[in-house]
């Protein structure tokens, strides 16, 4: 299949270093050892460690992002590729045993954080999580692999406990937002409402929800850092301190509720993902880490909040999960999603649930003809029309090379002409666009009545789909 313009813009343009790989040889090298009788991986890989390296030099290099190029300071792809072995040693092959091992047992998706080395010999700490993406999972011929540099809040981390006075350099230039802040009066809050005999905090939130707010409005906010700064776009520390109800919005409230509650619990490091707002009004994902400092439990007077700015990795697992569940061609739901949604229906389904088959009219002629690039055209084009007229909780799949299929939950026969009907008239209006390569689908539907198996309805669905097609050939 082919990879559209914008798919390699967006793996090209991600805000986070993305690798593309082919794990093939890697499966071919476990089937021998299988065969061999291995079946302990972590054990054997442990007897020889250089049958990691094994596994390693089997894994091949298809492609990087930019951000990958920056982050290993180099100039291009194949420089990369011929300095593997330099980026990838020491520690690294421990961490590497985790991923095998999720490989080995049929695991799709493996994570672990390890070191790398950029081409100019500097440390990196990695957040590494990989994929192997829809349609080789039999093959693990495209596996997506994306490594976070958290290089800097390892380095932080590990600086802070140098010394008192190096702790306050790191704060001012730390490049993580750090907060400093005092809690002593919501402790007394919550002390009060020990006195008074509340017990179940949580229950006591849901009936005084304005209780939350009112510990929102008692934090006083003693300083930030510089990147703080940076990080909410304020051009000073007044500025922000006097905007804190620009940051702090929308969602924020439950999630300080959740924060409170692990307070009253005795929680006093927390760590959790939150949402805050920039004084320009840009979202901001950060990994929110809590701690009351030693020496002041009894008061909370000094707590330190940092936030680690994780928009780019969010965005990043939203690609990843994108991927997992769409076809990169048609943007439409894959047929791994279709199967799940099927089982998932045939276990609480709303009866009636009808489901519509689609196939392309002519596709490998189009191939043959014109060559993948138009096909593909035609592909996508579906995908446009199936994708605008299918909404919630109606869904469309493509679940082959040039069949679609269109789950109907709640829908009758009825429901399921019209949506035929709707899918003709706007192929019409697409080809008015397309006057020189026209779209033309052949569909079938079928509807299931409750104790029916779905896989049943498909399958009529599909015979009356194929009725249409010859019907389509022999009048063309």
């Amino acid at each position: 299949m082919a990879v559209s313009s914008d798919d390699h813009s967006m793996f090209d343009l991600a805000p986070i270093p993305l690798w593309l790989e082919d794990y093939s040889a890697l499966r071919t090298l476990f089937d021998e050892w299988r065969a061999a009788g291995v079946t302990d991986i972590v054990g054997f890989l442990r007897a020889d460690p250089s049958r990691i390296q094994a596994c390693t030099s089997r894994i091949r290099l298809v492609g990087v992002n930019r951000k990958t190029l920056e982050l290993y300071r180099a100039p291009d792809v194949e420089t990369l590729r011929g300095s593997l072995p330099s980026v990838f040693r020491d520690a690294m092959f421990e961490a590497h045993i985790g991923e095998l091992e999720r490989l080995w047992h049929g695991e799709r998706d493996f994570a672990s954080t390890t070191v790398n080395y950029t081409l100019t010999g500097e440390r990196l700490d990695i957040q590494l999580k990989g994929t192997v993406l829809p349609g080789s999972e039999d093959s693990w011929a495209r596996v997506l692999v994306s490594t976070e540099d958290v290089t800097e809040r390892e380095s932080a981390r590990r600086s802070l406990a140098a010394s008192e006075a190096y702790a306050r350099g790191l704060f001012d230039h730390s490049p993580v937002s750090l907060w400093v802040e005092d809690f002593s009066s919501v402790k007394l809050l919550l002390d009060d409402l020990r006195m008074r005999g509340i017990v179940d905090f949580r229950i006591f939130t849901d009936v005084h929800p304005e209780f939350v707010t009112r510990c929102i409005s008692e934090i006083r906010v003693i300083d930030v850092n510089r990147h703080t700064l940076e990080l909410f776009a304020a051009p000073d520390k007044p500025t922000l301190l006097h905007r804190l109800s620009d940051v702090f919005r929308d969602n924020m409230e439950p999630n300080f509720r959740e924060q409170l509650i692990d307070l009253w619990n005795g929680k006093l490091f927390q760590l959790r993902e939150v949402v805050n707002y920039t004084l320009d009004g840009r979202e901001l994902h950060v990994l929110l880490q809590f701690s009351v400092l030693p020496g002041h439990e009894k008061d909370w007077s000094l707590v330190q909040v940092a936030l680690t700015d994780i928009t780019a990795r969010k965005a990043a697992e939203a690609y990843l999960e994108f991927l997992g569940k769409h076809d990169a061609l048609t943007k439409l739901y894959n047929r791994s999603f279709y199967i799940d949604e099927m089982s998932r229906l045939q276990r609480n389904a709303p009866y009636p649930v009808t489901i519509i088959m689609a196939d392309l009219n002519g596709l490998k002629e189009t191939n043959d003809r014109l060559g993948h690039a138009a096909g593909d055209e035609l592909l996508r084009r579906v995908g446009e029309v199936l994708g605008k007229i299918v909404e919630k909780p109606a869904h469309a799949a493509r679940i082959g090379g040039d069949e679609f299929a269109i789950i109907l939950p709640g829908a009758d026969e009825r429901d399921a002409e019209t949506m035929i009907d709707s899918v003709h008239r706007l192929v019409d209006i697409n080809n008015q666009f397309y006057s020189n390569l026209p779209l033309t689908l052949s569909m079938g539907a079928a509807t299931g009545r409750p104790g029916e198996r779905l896989d049943d309805v498909a399958r009529r669905a599909d015979a009356l789909m194929y009725e249409a097609k010859r019907a389509f050939y022999q009048m063309a």
